[in-house]
């Protein structure tokens, strides 16, 4: 049997590392489009911090001991076309040569692209202009050649989601002075503002000039350096830089699935069921180029490194004959901005009633350890239920780093993924001593917050 995995990213290779696990008679061949296959993109701000060096430690593999796995590695080639009916791929090499691969199960994983978001100018200048996006290790390099060979003072980032809050933490620790331009109201816009706002504070304390409400139209090169045109909250505003990079979200890339005939759905990404069938004979497909099944929401897309390990990891069982299923996201979320740690999983206010539910949504500070013990810091929580049921919703939390917040909204993700009430978690038995928490902890005081408000609501109607 041959299985073929596309993309050497997340998805395909843990699709070809579980088939090989399972069956290690089975020929594995991994197609990707560059040279550099299972490297951690969600590494790249830490290698511009300086914080990961060299470059190749962002390897969660070397390419050598991929094929230590047995698998087969075909590198810097393009899947240009699937052939459903043949059980064939065409392929071309980045010289352009042209062949094919013959396959008994195919798995697609070929990712996301970079967003333009309709800011003109993005498609026609690039990083000879100083004008950057980071999806890539080609992308990572161009950024790295530009910035020791110009050294360049300013930066404009377009977006403050995770990927652009994480490079103006690296920009600012190279010396760099940051401006940050926002569409929405508040930075991180996967957090109800007022924990956004916490942010952005941490943002202001190390320098970053933020502009929220801000609509990027355009970019233009100019003797000055590069222009950056807007309207920053109804009026136009120009802002100017010796370099912009733009973090403005993915969609999903789905044209090669697309025109071998698979179905489009959520986000424009390819409809797979939880065994990752994309309804094509024999071919699978998972990661950033498809839809997310949700706990909470049924399908949606939510592109997640973490979702599309799980996801790959299915397919390439299911590519054997298997009969796994992915269990389901709750958009579990974390980011380190500087000293600050975000973090999110399960449904916010507005999404909870989108979908159907009667949401309550309280605010509480807890300290992540007992108060007379040195250093106890606050966590501030944001907990969503449904008032009807008293299930638990979602969580949002933001805290210094060192509060364990990433671990306590873990402790939210898997009483979602349980279906726990909020009442549930305060009884859950939660480790205890004061130096690293209380016999209440900070996520059963802000369930306990919560319930609380429920209750008082309850007795009022």
């Amino acid at each position: 049997m041959h299985i073929v995995a596309i993309g050497g990213s997340d998805a395909g290779i843990s699709a070809a590392l579980r088939a090989r696990e399972l069956d290690p008679t089975v020929d594995v061949t991994v197609v990707v489009a560059d040279a550099y296959p299972n490297y951690s993109i969600c590494g790249i701000p830490y290698f511009f911090s300086g914080e990961v060096q060299p470059w190749q430690s962002l390897a969660h593999r070397t390419a050598a001991d991929l094929e230590a796995t047995g698998m087969r590695l075909r590198l810097d080639t393009l899947a240009t076309d699937i052939d459903v009916s043949g059980h064939r791929l065409r392929l071309r090499t980045v010289d352009g040569a042209e062949s094919h691969l013959d396959y008994d199960a195919l798995v697609v994983g070929t990712g996301a692209l970079p967003s333009h978001a309709g800011i003109d100018g993005l498609n026609r200048l690039g990083p000879a202009d100083g004008v950057h996006v980071i999806h890539s290790m080609g992308d990572t390099f161009a950024l790295d050649d530009d910035l020791n060979a110009r050294d360049p003072r300013s930066a404009i980032i377009i977006g403050a989601g995770y990927v652009g809050l994480e490079m103006a933490e690296a920009f600012t620790a190279r010396g760099m002075q940051v401006t940050q331009l926002q569409r929405g109201p508040e930075v991180l816009s996967t957090l109800d503002a007022e924990l956004g706002a916490l942010v952005r504070r941490e943002l202001d304390a190390h320098g970053v000039i933020v502009h929220t409400g801000t609509v990027v139209r355009g970019i233009e090169k100019s003797s000055s350096g590069l222009t950056v045109h807007t309207v920053t909250d109804g009026e136009p505003r120009d802002y100017t830089a010796d370099l912009v990079l733009a973090v403005v979200g993915v969609r999903p890339n789905t044209d090669l699935l697309h025109r071998a005939g698979a179905t489009l759905g959520a986000g424009s990404a390819v409809v797979v069921d939880e065994a990752m069938r994309t309804g094509l004979p024999d071919v699978f497909a998972a990661g950033d180029g498809v839809i997310t099944h949700h706990r909470l929401l049924g399908q949606t897309y939510l592109p997640l490194g973490t979702t599309a390990h799980k996801q790959g990891r299915v397919a390439g069982e299911n590519a054997l004959g298997g009969a796994a299923r992915f269990a389901g996201s709750v958009g579990t979320q974390v980011v380190k901005v500087f000293d600050l740690v975000a973090s999110r999983t399960g449904l916010r206010h507005h999404e909870a009633e989108a979908a159907g539910f009667s949401p309550l949504t309280t605010q509480s500070v807890a300290d992540d350890h007992k108060r007379y013990y040195p250093g106890a810091q606050p966590i501030s929580l944001r907990i969503t239920g449904d008032q009807g049921t008293g299930q638990l919703l979602g969580a949002q939390l933001v805290g210094r780093l060192g509060t364990e917040t990433a671990k306590r909204v873990d402790t939210f993700a898997t009483a979602l993924f349980a279906g726990l009430s909020v009442a549930q978690v305060s009884d859950l038995d939660l480790s205890y001593t004061p130096p690293l928490g209380s016999p209440w902890d900070a996520v059963q005081v802000a369930t306990q917050a919560w319930s609380r408000q429920h209750n008082q609501l309850g007795v009022h109607a």
